[in-house]
């Protein structure tokens, strides 16, 4: 089933709507612990329901691993570990190094 969802996220005081188009519908198996995480969720008002409770936390995993991503190249960077110059020929090294 293809669904439209929207997301409304706040930037710097600003309110930002996200369309998301072409979603498609998954079951995954879960702990009933989690189950029951996910109908708290939706009874305190956290989301509107299940489906939104399980797109919000892969939103946050999403941006979790991006933030991450970021920390690791900022900490390789500090520690000399990174590439400068020409790309292409930093290419031809990386490629002569095989």
């Amino acid at each position: 089933m293809i669904l439209s969802y929207y997301i409304i996220i706040l930037v710097n005081g600003l309110i930002i709507h996200k369309q998301y188009k072409n979603m498609t519908t998954i079951s995954v198996p879960i702990p009933s612990f989690l189950e029951e995480f996910i109908k708290q969720m939706v009874d305190s008002g956290y989301a509107s329901n299940k489906a939104d409770v399980v797109r919000r936390a892969l939103i946050r995993l999403r941006e979790e691993e991006a933030i991450n991503s970021l920390l690791r190249a900022e900490r390789d960077a500090h520690e000399g570990r990174v590439f400068s110059g020409d790309l292409d020929e930093l290419a031809k090294k990386l490629l002569r190094k095989k």
